[in-house]
């Protein structure tokens, strides 16, 4: 008996990395060329935009929010990185003009959703249209052109490796120690699985949700940058629907939509999950309206299976709670 729960504890510990070893070998059959270096490091430099979001959203959702503002934050702090190059040949004041615009962006939210307690669905949709329109209307509706030696930092190599990889790489290990290794990476695990609880034992949740939001909004600005920078453009209409991609990512790789479960390295098997699947797509000639379809369902799949494993895991705790009941009678 304790064999049989240790290794399904094991397959539910290890199941995404299951999925994502059986998904590269399905698209290693499906077709030749998804194994060619050059469709594989595409992937890798695609994946990276993807990525960076999907850890701001996982971010929040582990704390029991979410923002569906972050495409549009993206495309924001982007064309206004890229006007800042042009105009002063500086990347470095670049990239801290993305950062500078994603955290203002998430402050807004941070304030609606904690202080006003605004649902976090709502401060964020607004923030959706608040920066798409910020975006437009300071380019005109009109693409960014000719931006130079700012698409290194998507299209760059450093040795063999891409620089948004190396980029991403780095963002892994600090938001890995974050969560695994700090007090406030702790504190989002409480607060989401249950906040009262957490506020009674001491923990600051609206200090919580703003350093969250103001992550998220980090994030979201160099993931502006990259994007950018690898279309060779700053898009005002770029991004559009990203925060389905990071929500995506998020949920797939194990993040518990009711918040309080979450693992960086099951958003990383997320993130590629989808990769995958939309290069293989890609590859087969899937129509890009069915390929919208099938990423909906996934998303839906995913959350009505997060439910049904909770419902699950709450009976058998009400039932051993019957249980030692009825045998202290």
């Amino acid at each position: 008996m304790n064999n049989n729960r240790q290794l399904t504890a094991y397959l539910q510990r290890f199941s995404i990395f299951i999925v994502l070893i059986v998904m590269f070998l399905a698209c290693s059959a499906l077709s030749p060329y998804f194994l060619k270096t050059n469709n594989l490091m595409n992937i890798a430099r695609q994946l990276c935009v993807g990525i960076l979001i999907a850890y701001g959203e996982m971010i929040l959702i582990v704390s029991g929010f979410l923002d569906l503002s972050i495409g549009s934050v993206l495309a924001l702090a982007g064309v206004l990185s890229v006007a800042a190059y042009k105009s002063t040949g500086s990347m470095l004041l670049a990239i801290l003009v993305a950062l500078v615009v994603g955290i203002l962006c998430n402050l807004f939210n941070g304030i609606f959703v904690a202080q006003f307690q605004v649902p976090a669905f709502i401060a964020t949709l607004g923030m959706q249209q608040i920066a798409r329109g910020i975006a437009l209307y300071f380019t005109g509706g009109a693409n960014i052109l000719q931006i130079g030696k700012y698409v290194n930092v998507g299209q760059g190599m450093m040795g063999f490796m891409p620089i948004p990889v190396i980029i991403v790489i780095v963002i892994t290990v600090i938001v890995w120690y974050m969560f695994n290794h700090t007090r406030y990476g702790r504190s989002l695990y409480a607060i989401g699985g249950n906040r009262k609880a957490a506020e009674a034992s001491g923990i600051n949740a609206k200090k919580a949700i703003y350093v969250s939001y103001i992550i998220n909004g980090m994030l979201a600005g160099l993931a502006g940058v990259i994007f950018m920078a690898r279309n060779n453009s700053g898009l005002p209409n770029g991004a559009v629907g990203y925060e389905m991609t990071g929500l995506t990512a998020a949920i797939v790789g194990g993040t518990s939509f009711s918040g309080g479960v979450g693992t960086v390295m099951g958003t990383v098997a997320g993130a590629f999950i989808i990769g995958f699947l939309e290069n293989i797509m890609n590859l087969l000639g899937v129509n890009s309206y069915i390929q919208n379809i099938i990423e909906g369902a996934i998303i839906v799949v995913a959350v009505a299976f997060d439910i049904m494993s909770k419902s699950r895991k709450s009976s058998k705790r009400i039932m051993a709670a019957d249980d030692i009941q009825k045998q202290t009678k």
